[in-house]
């Protein structure tokens, strides 16, 4: 993710010797002024019987100061119910000063048991957060998590608010008030809703998801920045809670400059992961300082977390829109690779295809399928990195072990997704064998590289799996050399990629490879299902560049790029935050399975990548990146 948490988390959690806050102190918000940190909160309660008969666990406005940001001293209860409209709890503060005077809105609930008309935003307001002298009702109808920019703009207060959070579809939206009695002027609220779509932010993705107002915004050269809440598949029983963020115009809130795709913090640690609400990490805090921003959530709607993100970063992630993006760019004259109905193996498919440079040429090892469903590997080469140039008449690997050869009559088997790998006088293959029964392994065979170049397919070895039994194990490739004395295999049990280390590759049928994953999917990201290796590592100045795939949640096949340190390819030092390639032709989006780019090959030919790919699983198709453009991915849009 793109914030980095604070080894101190959680830095503030409920102390159970304060009956007002024995059960959660969470959803901070901050002001920094004079290097100190003042913090609010919601704090909930022990369940005590309140004055209408019910017993009721009432959230409150806690307060909490702190020098270094980490270690908050000396809670006190700010803010609990006085007014009818706020009864049932305040919750879930939003503070902000402009000019002189502290702002502390709030959500206010009217009434028991809780439904949208009695959810709505209140505010308190003093010389300092400290001291609130007066409190107003501000919004007539349901909403939550508003706050003020910190400074006027054009000589007005603005605001940026929730409405509807509980009569959904929710709407970020925007109000502006020419003086300070109009924030909580009911009259100028009802007209305002009326035309609540004109003022709305179009941030939502999907009519499943849902948002939500985070931090005050934040005022940086190339806009104001707002952390915000995205909540993927809502109304699910499995919610992605993250953080995310836009860019507003400086002069002009409402023009939108740029917007993240992809969650910048997910729940992953414990203390997000347990509590109270668990899965939850809900943005409501942040300041800039030293080129940080100090972002402050609540964990599981029980403690207060912090983490720290680099703002120049954000802002060049923000300040380039989704088109900008460097993205593998497909061949027009795709697909390159079709079935040949002329051909019985070749005849369904010919897809996922490994790739290698050699003599000047670029030969292609692709999957073809027989009407049977019996896979086996064609070979073709290209001069050009794109046009095919030649295509080989027969089979140039077949299933030839009792692992690989079809079981029964019906169903998929054979020999999938080859990787190849170059080392020495021998290119070594690792592909996917299936029996059409057992689940998938890993098999291993290499031929010398003149035998290849000579088409002397035959002298291929007779393959050993190498992945053990009853495990379903695919996308594996060698590296193209050893790493400190060693050889190194990429590999993938659902849903990790794994690394092994080996000291020989000496397979006899009784050592296999081991479970060793060390790069995860990423919840609430195009990569959230499972991902992959797509092809053999490409040795760069700045480590080994992989590509790999990943599936989303919604069953989509997308392409990003990992890059792991040169002499130590466990430690990963960048990864896509965005795909760099993802389904858009028909040849992608319509065929065996629908919506799949899956690269089993690519090759550095001068200054660009050439990758190369199956398209839905029916045809084959080519796409290439310049290295400077992969750079510049790699410097902007990729996350460790």
């Amino acid at each position: 993710m793109f914030f980095e948490r604070s080894f101190e988390n959680p830095i503030l959690v409920p102390e159970s010797d304060l009956p007002w806050e024995a059960e959660g102190a969470f959803n901070g918000s901050v002001v920094y002024e004079r290097g100190e940190v003042h913090m609010v909160y919601r704090a909930q309660s022990l369940p005590h019987l309140h004055d209408d008969g019910h017993w009721l666990s009432i959230s409150t406005i806690g307060y909490s100061s702190s020098k270094d940001g980490l270690h908050f001293e000396h809670h006190k209860q700010l803010i609990s119910p006085q007014q009818q409209w706020e009864r049932y709890g305040c919750e879930d503060p939003r503070v902000v000063k402009v000019g002189k005077e502290c702002f502390l809105f709030y959500t206010a609930l009217s009434e028991y048991p809780f439904r949208a008309e009695g959810i709505r935003v209140a505010v308190a307001l003093g010389k300092n957060v400290r001291s609130l002298k007066e409190r107003h009702l501000v919004t007539p109808f349901n909403a939550k998590a508003m706050t003020l920019f910190p400074e006027k703009i054009d000589g007005k207060y603005w605001g940026i608010l929730t409405a509807n959070t509980d009569n959904p579809p929710a709407k970020v939206a925007l109000v502006s008030f020419s003086k300070k009695e109009d924030i909580w002027n009911h009259k100028i609220w009802s007209e305002w809703y009326k035309t609540l779509n004109t003022h709305t932010l179009p941030i939502q993705r999907s009519d499943k998801d849902h948002i939500e107002v985070g931090a005050q915004p934040i005022r940086t050269n190339a806009g104001w920045i707002v952390l915000y809440s995205y909540i993927q598949n809502y109304k699910t029983d499995r919610p992605t809670f993250s953080v995310e963020a836009i860019l507003l115009d400086l002069h002009d809130p409402k023009k939108i400059l740029g917007k993240t795709d992809a969650p910048l913090l997910v729940p992953e640690e414990e203390y997000e992961l347990y509590g109270k609400v668990p899965n939850i990490v809900f943005p409501t805090g942040a300041y800039v300082k030293n080129g940080k921003i100090h972002l402050y959530y609540g964990a599981a709607d029980t403690t207060v977390c912090t983490a720290t993100g680099d703002i120049k970063k954000l802002t060049k992630e923000l300040s380039l829109v989704p088109q900008d993006r460097p993205k593998l760019e497909r061949y027009k004259k795709n697909p390159v690779l079709m079935a040949i109905t002329e051909h019985p193996w070749e005849s369904k498919a010919v897809y996922n295809p490994a790739a290698i440079h050699l003599r000047g040429l670029t030969r292609i090892f692709y999957r073809a399928q027989s009407e049977n469903d019996t896979c086996t590997f064609g070979y073709a080469e290209t001069k050009n990195g794109f046009d095919i140039s030649y295509r080989h008449p027969d089979p140039a690997y077949i299933p030839r072990m009792p692992f690989e050869k079809k079981i029964h009559a019906t169903g998929n088997s054979g020999c999938e997704d080859a990787r190849i790998t170059e080392f020495g006088d021998r290119l070594i293959m690792l592909y996917t064998a299936y029996d059409g029964v057992n689940p998938p392994r890993v098999a291993m065979t290499s031929i010398a590289t003149h035998h290849f170049l000579e088409k002397h397919f035959e002298h291929f070895e007779l393959p050993v799996l190498i992945s053990p039994p009853n495990i379903d194990d695919k996308d594996a490739c060698v590296f193209p050399e050893k790493i400190n004395g060693r050889y190194v295999i990429l590999h993938r049990i659902q849903p990790s990629i794994d690394i092994n280390f080996f000291n020989d590759l000496d397979f006899d049928g009784q050592r296999f490879l081991y479970h060793h994953p060390f790069v995860f999917p990423r919840r609430g990201m195009w990569d959230s299902q499972k991902i992959g290796i797509s092809s053999t590592p490409v040795k760069t100045e700045r480590g080994w560049l992989i590509f790999y795939h990943g599936v989303s949640h919604d069953g989509i096949y997308r392409v990003g790029v990992l890059l792991f340190d040169l002499k130590n390819p466990e430690k990963v030092i960048a990864r896509s935050r965005y795909p760099l390639f993802e389904p858009e032709m028909p040849y992608e989006k319509v065929g065996l399975v629908p919506n799949v780019v899956f690269p089993c090959g690519s090759v550095m030919r001068g200054k660009k990548l050439f990758v190369y790919y199956g398209g839905a699983d029916k045809v084959t198709g080519v796409a290439t990146i310049t290295y400077r453009k992969l750079c510049e991915h790699l410097n902007t849009y990729c996350s460790v």
